[in-house]
């Protein structure tokens, strides 16, 4: 740790930015220094508010606005004796004479600081689209924000009929723009979704989206990915026209723009501290800067990502919260828990469905060049004999030597449980061999005796070290064109769509038939698959302990139609 500079006993903390970062790290000074003067300079009105919660009262989930404000002046004023002062913007800090300037609606004036703490956190990307500045455009960041759109809504519901219901286009697909699609329907609005990127919520892999898509289109939700926005314009029977790069134009009455975060780091730029590439601010592992009296954190820092090595942003609440906290330890000397580096672990709901991530994704890790297997898994979320079981969607990704790399899931039930799992799992470094022997909670209602985490260790095992070689969906041309494919599920199953030149022998009939399948294979290796892998998986034991070169379908039949939908008979 670098010791801290020397700091009078009856010292000033002043904080630049509350919310998250600010006040996590306000609350923790006050609790370790009762001396200290602390104060707070927040430009906006709202010093704490959980702004994670804002689509969830737009939705009317929420009922009170004000159970989104966490506190105020006063009551932190009471509570923790902090000088918090709203509607304080900080336009300029002098490093040498250890101050900053602030402007409020009566004037400015001066604030000397022992130690300064920044958390300005990031503001709304503006994307290229012309018209961004009609009435019917909002975002979703702040309170103001939240009230502007929910007056607006409120408005549209009120005039409309049911035979002519009020429409909105969502501009971005990501964890916010999906709160706000489902918060929009749930107030009665028929809504529209925009995502530059192939798929909606960009982080997750593409094998997985097609769920969430499935999942919009159930509720009425129109999805259009891999196109932009391009323009904005007042529009003949509603508000404005949303006009798209590939020529579809959206009409709608409203429309909400989140397109994701940059750092907001003019302050820090004036004032010479150094700023990475990417922009953020660039701090050590006790959060200080480039200036030895000057802390920062949130949205505005650099983090380095666990997995990748990566250093960047990463627009996340737990991340900032615990960044605060260790700020406050460094600037008051004690001893700190320097800044792991940070996984990225996050989720979302949609409508009846659950997608949340950890660590790395299969395109992060192939770009930068990290090798990794990846395996598929499609669980139950507790003992299928009892009821309400619900499918999981698993995937992960593991180095050749067995270390967890990232995890994804979508499902209605238990996804966040296994994401906690697998977060703490990565932060551990486990391995395949350790996610096998995790002793988890187990009782019909709430798991399995082989958990999906268990199970996900096992198939990973069995991958890694040969038992089951994989084959892998993106692999499917080259399967056809030189294997044989072999299909071991049911009759029924088969019927209902398989492909095009598939052998088909079920699973049970498998070891009666072998030459069935010696003499279509004629030499060439067998490509096995079943509905989710399980089948597959005894089906390609079978083979290779009679010799053949048999692999087996990562993810099975579920995971193929859903990447190569077009290939299906």
């Amino acid at each position: 740790m670098n010791r801290s500079p020397e700091i009078p006993e009856r010292r000033r903390l002043v904080i630049v930015g509350g919310v998250a970062g600010g006040m996590s790290a306000a609350a923790r000074a006050r609790r370790l220094d009762e001396r200290a003067e602390i104060v707070v300079l927040e430009q906006s009105e709202y010093v704490s508010f959980a702004n994670c919660g804002l689509p969830y009262h737009l939705s009317g989930e929420i009922e009170r606005r004000d159970d989104l404000l966490l506190h105020t002046p006063a009551s932190l004023g009471a509570a923790l004796a902090l000088d918090v002062r709203t509607g304080n913007r900080v336009t300029a800090i002098d490093r040498a004479a250890r101050s900053v300037s602030v402007t409020t609606a009566d004037g400015s004036y001066e604030l000397a600081y022992d130690a300064l703490l920044l958390s300005p956190g990031a503001v709304a990307v503006r994307p290229p689209i012309d018209g961004l500045d009609h009435p019917a455009v909002h975002s979703l960041r702040t309170i103001p924000d939240l009230d502007a759109l929910d007056e607006h809504v409120t408005r549209l519901v009120d005039g409309r009929s049911d035979d002519h219901r009020a429409r909105a286009v969502v501009v971005g697909a990501g964890f916010i723009g999906l709160e706000a699609v489902e918060a929009l329907v749930a107030r009665g609005l028929e809504v529209d979704v925009v995502e530059l990127a192939d798929h909606a919520l960009p982080p997750l892999d593409a094998e997985l989206a097609p769920l969430l898509a499935d999942e919009l289109r159930a509720h009425d939700v129109g999805l259009y990915a891999g196109v932009s926005a391009r323009s904005l314009t007042p529009g003949a029977e509603r508000a404005v026209d949303v006009a798209l790069s590939d020529g579809t134009t959206l009409s709608a009455d409203l429309v909400v723009v989140n397109v994701g975060v940059r750092p907001a780091t003019r302050l820090a730029r004036d004032a010479g501290l150094e700023v990475g590439p990417t922009g953020a601010i660039r701090v050590d592992a006790d959060q200080r800067t480039s200036d030895e009296r000057i802390w920062a954190v949130g949205d505005a820092v650099e983090v380095v990502h666990a997995v990748t090595g990566a250093v960047g942003p990463v627009p996340l609440a737990g991340p900032a919260n615990r960044q605060g906290r260790r700020a406050a330890d460094a600037m008051l000397g004690r001893r700190t828990t320097p800044q792991a580096p940070v996984l990225g672990t996050a989720i979302v709901r949609v409508f009846g469905l659950t997608a949340a991530v950890t660590g790395a994704n299969q395109r992060t890790l192939a770009e930068a060049g990290i090798p990794h297997e990846v395996v598929r898994i499609h669980p139950v979320h507790h003992a299928g004999y009892f009821p309400g079981a619900e499918q999981i969607h698993l995937v992960a990704s593991f180095a050749p030597d067995g270390r967890l790399l990232g995890a994804q899931a979508v499902g209605r039930a238990g996804v966040d449980k296994r994401i906690d799992v697998l977060a703490t799992a990565l932060r551990a470094h486990m391995t395949a061999d350790d996610l096998a022997e995790l002793e988890l909670a187990y009782a019909p209602p709430y798991g399995s005796a082989k958990d999906p985490v268990n199970m996900l260790g096992f198939v990973a095992q069995n991958a890694l070290d040969g038992t089951t070689p994989q084959w892998h969906p993106a692999q499917l041309d080259d399967v056809l064109a030189d294997t044989l494919v072999l299909d071991v599920r049911s009759q029924a199953e088969f019927d209902r769509g398989h492909l095009k030149g598939a052998l088909h022998i079920p699973h049970t009939e498998l070891r009666g038939r072998l030459d069935e399948v010696r003499t279509a294979a004629a030499g060439r290796p067998v490509s096995v698959h079943c509905g989710s892998g399980v089948r597959s998986h005894i089906a390609t034991r079978v083979l290779l302990a009679e010799g053949l070169d048999a692999r087996n379908l990562s993810g099975g039949w579920l995971t193929l139609t859903a990447v190569r939908p077009d290939l299906v008979a």
